[in-house]
């Protein structure tokens, strides 16, 4: 489906609003070298187009998948350097897949701990605070 009303010739507002990101966050792109500078109108203007947006788009949603900024980056070469990424792709994505799996297996293991110490709290009634003692410990999270 075509967009009916092409990103020519628009603001870092508009560009913004049509994304549903921050202005601020398309200014950080920028800065950081995911968004290329857009040419300037006559008036000074930043004029962005439709591969500007299509871009943005790109990297919000690698953000929302949680790839760091050095991820997108290494996605965004591919994309600009490459006829075939996919394989490379494939490969940078699989050992995010790795990462994300880890981080999930910590949150299980947090969540673990937290709810047997949620529990030993009781109605938090107690003197002594199950908790607290265990952010005491060594490790806290078993």
């Amino acid at each position: 489906m075509r967009d009916q009303n092409p990103a020519k010739g628009l603001q870092r507002a508009e560009v913004a609003r049509r994304t549903g990101c921050n202005l601020e966050t398309v200014r950080y792109y920028e800065k950081v070298g995911l968004l290329p500078e857009p040419p300037r109108t006559t008036s000074g203007y930043r004029s962005y187009d439709t591969t500007h947006e299509r871009r943005l788009r790109f990297v919000l949603r690698a953000r929302e998948l949680g790839f760091s900024l050095d991820e997108i980056r290494a996605l965004l070469c591919l994309v600009d350097e490459r006829n075939q990424p996919c394989a490379e792709a494939r490969g940078l994505a699989a050992i995010h897949l790795q990462d994300v799996r880890a981080k999930i297996a910590d949150l299980r293991r947090m969540e673990h701990v937290l709810k047997d110490v949620v529990a030993e709290c009781g109605d938090g009634t107690r003197l002594d605070c199950p908790l607290i003692e265990s952010l005491f410990r060594e490790t806290a999270v078993e």
